[in-house]
Protein backbone atom coordinates (compact mmCIF):
# COMPACT_ATOMS: atom_id res chain seq x y z
CA UNK A 1 0.00 0.00 0.00
CA UNK A 2 1.30 3.40 -0.50
CA UNK A 3 1.60 6.28 1.49
CA UNK A 4 -1.29 8.65 1.65
CA UNK A 5 -0.34 12.33 1.71
CA UNK A 6 -3.54 14.58 2.80
CA UNK A 7 -2.50 18.65 3.09
CA UNK A 8 -4.24 21.96 3.90
CA UNK A 9 -3.26 24.60 1.48
CA UNK A 10 -2.46 22.48 -1.45
CA UNK A 11 -3.54 25.51 -3.74
CA UNK A 12 -0.63 27.67 -2.19
CA UNK A 13 3.11 27.76 -2.81
CA UNK A 14 4.21 25.25 -0.89
CA UNK A 15 0.78 23.17 -1.26
CA UNK A 16 1.84 23.01 -4.79
CA UNK A 17 5.63 21.90 -4.58
CA UNK A 18 5.43 19.48 -1.64
CA UNK A 19 2.09 17.53 -3.92
CA UNK A 20 5.21 16.98 -6.87
CA UNK A 21 7.78 15.83 -4.42
CA UNK A 22 5.28 13.38 -2.74
CA UNK A 23 3.67 12.34 -5.95
CA UNK A 24 7.27 11.80 -7.47
CA UNK A 25 7.89 9.27 -4.06
CA UNK A 26 5.30 7.64 -5.20
CA UNK A 27 2.62 8.61 -2.37
CA UNK A 28 -1.32 9.30 -3.27
CA UNK A 29 -1.72 12.88 -2.27
CA UNK A 30 -5.28 14.67 -1.44
CA UNK A 31 -5.85 18.22 -0.35
CA UNK A 32 -8.33 19.76 1.25
CA UNK A 33 -9.68 23.46 -0.68
CA UNK A 34 -12.22 25.81 0.73
CA UNK A 35 -15.63 25.69 -1.38
CA UNK A 36 -14.73 29.42 -2.32
CA UNK A 37 -11.92 28.22 -4.62
CA UNK A 38 -12.23 28.14 -8.25
CA UNK A 39 -10.57 27.79 -11.08
CA UNK A 40 -8.14 30.33 -10.71
CA UNK A 41 -7.42 29.62 -6.77
CA UNK A 42 -6.26 26.09 -8.66
CA UNK A 43 -3.98 27.52 -11.08
CA UNK A 44 -0.46 26.27 -9.65
CA UNK A 45 -1.84 22.68 -9.15
CA UNK A 46 -3.70 22.72 -12.65
CA UNK A 47 -1.01 20.84 -14.19
CA UNK A 48 -1.79 17.69 -11.42
CA UNK A 49 -5.03 17.96 -10.88
CA UNK A 50 -5.60 14.49 -12.65
CA UNK A 51 -3.23 13.01 -10.43
CA UNK A 52 -4.90 13.89 -6.80
CA UNK A 53 -7.87 13.96 -4.89
CA UNK A 54 -9.79 16.75 -3.67
CA UNK A 55 -11.79 17.67 -0.82
CA UNK A 56 -14.20 20.40 0.29
CA UNK A 57 -12.83 21.81 3.15
CA UNK A 58 -11.79 24.62 5.63
CA UNK A 59 -9.87 25.31 8.85
CA UNK A 60 -12.90 26.76 10.31
CA UNK A 61 -14.70 23.95 10.17
CA UNK A 62 -14.02 20.46 12.19
CA UNK A 63 -16.11 18.45 10.22
CA UNK A 64 -14.91 19.25 6.79
CA UNK A 65 -10.94 18.13 8.17
CA UNK A 66 -12.58 14.99 9.46
CA UNK A 67 -14.28 13.46 7.00
CA UNK A 68 -11.46 14.29 4.52
CA UNK A 69 -9.57 12.14 7.16
CA UNK A 70 -12.18 9.22 7.09
CA UNK A 71 -12.23 9.09 3.29
CA UNK A 72 -9.13 9.28 2.53
CA UNK A 73 -7.31 7.72 5.43
CA UNK A 74 -4.26 9.88 4.74
CA UNK A 75 -0.52 8.41 6.72
CA UNK A 76 0.89 11.84 6.45
CA UNK A 77 -1.06 15.23 7.09
CA UNK A 78 0.32 18.67 6.38
CA UNK A 79 -1.26 21.37 7.65
CA UNK A 80 0.27 24.40 5.27
CA UNK A 81 -2.53 26.62 5.22
CA UNK A 82 -2.94 29.49 6.89
CA UNK A 83 -3.93 33.20 6.68
CA UNK A 84 -0.66 34.18 6.35
CA UNK A 85 -0.08 37.36 4.45
CA UNK A 86 1.29 39.67 7.85
CA UNK A 87 -0.09 43.04 7.28
CA UNK A 88 -3.58 41.71 6.90
CA UNK A 89 -2.99 39.82 10.30
CA UNK A 90 -3.59 43.69 12.22
CA UNK A 91 -6.56 44.26 10.26
CA UNK A 92 -8.32 40.84 10.39
CA UNK A 93 -6.77 39.50 13.55
CA UNK A 94 -9.66 37.50 15.02
CA UNK A 95 -9.80 35.77 11.11
CA UNK A 96 -6.19 35.31 10.75
CA UNK A 97 -6.21 33.70 14.33
CA UNK A 98 -9.08 31.41 13.98
CA UNK A 99 -7.63 29.97 10.98
CA UNK A 100 -3.76 30.04 11.34
CA UNK A 101 -4.26 29.28 15.11
CA UNK A 102 -7.22 27.80 16.13
CA UNK A 103 -7.19 25.43 12.52
CA UNK A 104 -4.44 23.76 13.48
CA UNK A 105 -6.16 22.72 17.05
CA UNK A 106 -8.88 21.22 14.81
CA UNK A 107 -6.68 19.32 12.61
CA UNK A 108 -4.76 17.97 15.46
CA UNK A 109 -8.20 17.25 17.26
CA UNK A 110 -8.92 15.29 14.19
CA UNK A 111 -6.32 12.69 13.76
CA UNK A 112 -6.73 12.14 17.65
CA UNK A 113 -10.03 11.32 17.23
CA UNK A 114 -9.92 9.72 14.56
CA UNK A 115 -6.63 8.55 13.20
CA UNK A 116 -3.67 8.64 15.83
CA UNK A 117 -1.31 6.57 13.66
CA UNK A 118 -1.39 10.07 11.11
CA UNK A 119 1.98 11.62 11.02
CA UNK A 120 1.21 15.53 11.55
CA UNK A 121 3.17 18.18 9.99
CA UNK A 122 2.73 21.76 11.25
CA UNK A 123 4.35 25.00 9.16
CA UNK A 124 5.40 26.92 11.72
CA UNK A 125 6.97 30.53 11.27
CA UNK A 126 10.41 32.45 11.40
CA UNK A 127 7.30 35.45 12.39
CA UNK A 128 7.02 33.94 15.96
CA UNK A 129 10.67 35.05 16.64
CA UNK A 130 9.49 38.55 15.88
CA UNK A 131 11.40 40.69 18.22
CA UNK A 132 14.80 38.27 18.56
CA UNK A 133 16.30 37.40 21.56
CA UNK A 134 18.92 35.75 20.26
CA UNK A 135 20.91 36.11 16.69
CA UNK A 136 20.69 33.53 14.68
CA UNK A 137 17.31 31.70 15.82
CA UNK A 138 17.58 28.46 16.75
CA UNK A 139 14.98 25.41 18.39
CA UNK A 140 15.36 26.81 21.49
CA UNK A 141 15.13 30.85 20.64
CA UNK A 142 11.89 31.98 22.71
CA UNK A 143 9.76 33.30 20.87
CA UNK A 144 8.21 36.88 20.88
CA UNK A 145 6.10 37.24 18.00
CA UNK A 146 5.19 40.92 16.90
CA UNK A 147 2.38 40.88 14.49
CA UNK A 148 -1.38 39.17 15.47
CA UNK A 149 -0.34 36.73 12.93
CA UNK A 150 2.96 35.70 14.50
CA UNK A 151 1.07 35.16 17.50
CA UNK A 152 -1.58 32.64 15.98
CA UNK A 153 1.30 30.89 14.31
CA UNK A 154 3.52 30.29 18.09
CA UNK A 155 -0.44 28.69 19.38
CA UNK A 156 0.08 26.63 16.33
CA UNK A 157 3.10 25.85 17.08
CA UNK A 158 2.83 24.79 20.66
CA UNK A 159 -0.65 23.18 20.62
CA UNK A 160 1.61 21.09 18.27
CA UNK A 161 3.90 20.52 20.51
CA UNK A 162 1.20 20.04 23.16
CA UNK A 163 -0.75 17.07 21.48
CA UNK A 164 2.58 15.27 20.94
CA UNK A 165 3.76 15.33 24.25
CA UNK A 166 -0.31 14.61 25.22
CA UNK A 167 -1.07 11.92 23.01
CA UNK A 168 1.95 10.73 21.35
CA UNK A 169 1.08 11.77 18.09
CA UNK A 170 3.96 12.09 16.03
CA UNK A 171 3.77 15.56 15.00
CA UNK A 172 6.25 17.40 14.01
CA UNK A 173 6.71 21.27 13.36
CA UNK A 174 8.82 23.25 10.75
CA UNK A 175 9.72 26.45 11.85
CA UNK A 176 10.14 28.11 7.98
CA UNK A 177 11.82 31.53 7.51
CA UNK A 178 11.17 32.88 4.46
CA UNK A 179 10.80 31.37 1.15
CA UNK A 180 9.99 32.53 -1.79
CA UNK A 181 9.53 30.93 -5.62
CA UNK A 182 7.54 32.08 -9.00
CA UNK A 183 4.96 30.27 -7.30
CA UNK A 184 4.76 33.03 -4.77
CA UNK A 185 1.42 35.17 -4.22
CA UNK A 186 1.24 38.91 -5.19
CA UNK A 187 0.76 39.87 -2.32
CA UNK A 188 3.93 39.31 -0.68
CA UNK A 189 6.90 41.41 -0.54
CA UNK A 190 9.37 39.39 -2.98
CA UNK A 191 6.69 38.48 -5.37
CA UNK A 192 5.43 42.35 -5.21
CA UNK A 193 8.94 42.96 -6.31
CA UNK A 194 9.82 40.76 -9.14
CA UNK A 195 6.41 41.45 -10.39
CA UNK A 196 6.61 45.07 -10.47
CA UNK A 197 10.41 44.89 -12.00
CA UNK A 198 9.32 43.03 -14.47
CA UNK A 199 6.24 45.36 -15.34
CA UNK A 200 8.99 48.00 -15.24
CA UNK A 201 11.32 46.26 -17.95
CA UNK A 202 8.19 45.66 -20.01
CA UNK A 203 6.80 49.42 -19.69
CA UNK A 204 3.98 48.68 -18.10
CA UNK A 205 4.52 50.51 -15.18
CA UNK A 206 7.05 53.58 -13.40
CA UNK A 207 7.79 52.91 -10.06
CA UNK A 208 6.96 50.29 -7.19
CA UNK A 209 5.99 51.93 -3.59
CA UNK A 210 7.65 49.61 -0.67
CA UNK A 211 7.95 49.59 3.11
CA UNK A 212 11.17 49.65 4.74
CA UNK A 213 14.57 48.36 2.61
CA UNK A 214 16.30 47.46 5.78
CA UNK A 215 14.13 44.84 7.16
CA UNK A 216 16.47 41.83 6.79
CA UNK A 217 15.45 38.03 6.18
CA UNK A 218 16.66 34.83 5.29
CA UNK A 219 15.47 33.70 1.97
CA UNK A 220 15.50 30.17 0.70
CA UNK A 221 13.30 28.32 -1.84
CA UNK A 222 10.28 27.09 -1.25
CA UNK A 223 10.73 23.31 -3.19
CA UNK A 224 13.87 23.07 -1.10
CA UNK A 225 11.77 23.91 2.36
CA UNK A 226 9.36 21.34 0.86
CA UNK A 227 11.87 18.59 0.55
CA UNK A 228 12.30 19.44 5.01
CA UNK A 229 8.89 19.01 5.18
CA UNK A 230 8.88 15.59 4.28
CA UNK A 231 11.73 14.86 5.86
CA UNK A 232 10.68 15.62 8.94
CA UNK A 233 7.57 12.95 8.67
CA UNK A 234 10.31 10.29 8.21
CA UNK A 235 11.74 9.97 11.30
CA UNK A 236 11.18 7.78 14.03
CA UNK A 237 10.58 10.32 16.52
CA UNK A 238 8.99 13.80 15.94
CA UNK A 239 10.40 17.04 16.76
CA UNK A 240 10.77 20.42 15.64
CA UNK A 241 13.31 21.83 13.20
CA UNK A 242 14.10 25.69 11.99
CA UNK A 243 14.36 25.32 8.22
CA UNK A 244 16.71 28.77 6.60
CA UNK A 245 19.36 29.24 4.92
CA UNK A 246 21.40 30.64 7.21
CA UNK A 247 22.02 34.00 5.11
CA UNK A 248 20.59 37.03 6.08
CA UNK A 249 19.42 39.65 2.85
CA UNK A 250 17.75 42.92 2.80
CA UNK A 251 14.90 44.05 1.00
CA UNK A 252 17.28 46.00 -1.15
CA UNK A 253 19.20 43.64 -1.71
CA UNK A 254 16.65 41.65 -3.67
CA UNK A 255 15.86 45.26 -4.92
CA UNK A 256 18.70 45.49 -6.20
CA UNK A 257 19.15 41.83 -7.47
CA UNK A 258 15.42 42.26 -9.49
CA UNK A 259 16.53 45.02 -10.74
CA UNK A 260 20.39 44.49 -11.99
CA UNK A 261 18.52 41.07 -13.64
CA UNK A 262 16.66 43.44 -16.03
CA UNK A 263 19.25 45.78 -16.41
CA UNK A 264 17.50 48.95 -15.17
CA UNK A 265 19.13 50.96 -11.95
CA UNK A 266 16.20 50.54 -8.51
CA UNK A 267 17.09 54.17 -7.92
CA UNK A 268 14.99 55.52 -10.50
CA UNK A 269 11.97 53.12 -10.09
CA UNK A 270 11.35 52.55 -5.99
CA UNK A 271 9.11 54.94 -3.88
CA UNK A 272 9.26 54.86 0.02
CA UNK A 273 5.47 54.87 1.23
CA UNK A 274 5.12 54.74 4.91
CA UNK A 275 1.72 53.06 4.61
CA UNK A 276 3.86 49.44 3.61
CA UNK A 277 5.44 50.02 7.47
CA UNK A 278 4.15 47.61 10.28
CA UNK A 279 2.92 48.92 12.84
CA UNK A 280 5.70 46.76 14.71
CA UNK A 281 8.56 45.82 12.39
CA UNK A 282 10.72 42.88 12.89
CA UNK A 283 14.23 43.34 11.68
CA UNK A 284 16.17 40.60 11.72
CA UNK A 285 15.42 37.23 11.29
CA UNK A 286 18.42 34.33 10.34
CA UNK A 287 17.81 31.09 11.05
CA UNK A 288 20.55 28.91 12.36
CA UNK A 289 19.20 25.19 10.63
CA UNK A 290 22.10 23.02 11.95
CA UNK A 291 19.27 20.37 13.43
CA UNK A 292 17.55 20.56 10.52
CA UNK A 293 21.26 19.61 8.12
CA UNK A 294 22.86 17.45 10.70
CA UNK A 295 19.32 15.07 11.83
CA UNK A 296 17.59 15.15 8.63
CA UNK A 297 20.41 15.48 6.26
CA UNK A 298 18.68 18.33 4.76
CA UNK A 299 20.42 21.43 2.98
CA UNK A 300 19.33 24.16 0.65
CA UNK A 301 20.12 23.99 -2.98
CA UNK A 302 18.77 27.45 -4.22
CA UNK A 303 20.77 30.20 -3.90
CA UNK A 304 18.93 33.65 -2.59
CA UNK A 305 20.29 35.22 -5.81
CA UNK A 306 19.13 32.37 -8.04
CA UNK A 307 15.73 32.36 -6.23
CA UNK A 308 14.97 36.18 -7.44
CA UNK A 309 16.08 35.26 -10.41
CA UNK A 310 13.67 32.89 -11.16
CA UNK A 311 10.99 34.45 -10.05
CA UNK A 312 11.93 37.71 -12.56
CA UNK A 313 12.24 35.48 -15.37
CA UNK A 314 8.79 33.97 -14.39
CA UNK A 315 7.28 37.74 -13.99
CA UNK A 316 8.47 38.83 -17.58
CA UNK A 317 7.46 35.43 -19.33
CA UNK A 318 3.87 35.65 -17.80
CA UNK A 319 3.49 38.98 -18.28
CA UNK A 320 4.37 39.14 -21.92
CA UNK A 321 2.30 36.34 -22.49
CA UNK A 322 -0.51 38.46 -20.71
CA UNK A 323 -1.09 35.74 -18.45
CA UNK A 324 -1.95 38.16 -15.73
Amino acid sequence: MSNRALITGITGQDGSYLSEILLDKGYEVAGIVRRSSNGKNLSRIDHILDKIKLYDGDLLDSSSIEAAINDFKPSEFYNIAAQSFVPLSWSNPIMTTEITGTGVLRCLEAIRKLSPETRFYQSSSSEQFGKVRETPQTEKTPFYPRSPYGVAKAYGHYITVNYRESYGLHASSGICFNHGSSRRGIEFVERKITDGVARIALKKQDVIRLGNLDAKRDWGHSKDFCEAMWLMLQQDTPDDYVIATGETHTVKDLVKIAFDYVGLKWENHVVIDPKFFRPAEVDLLIGDSTKAREKLGWSPRVSFREMVEEMVASDLKALSLNVN
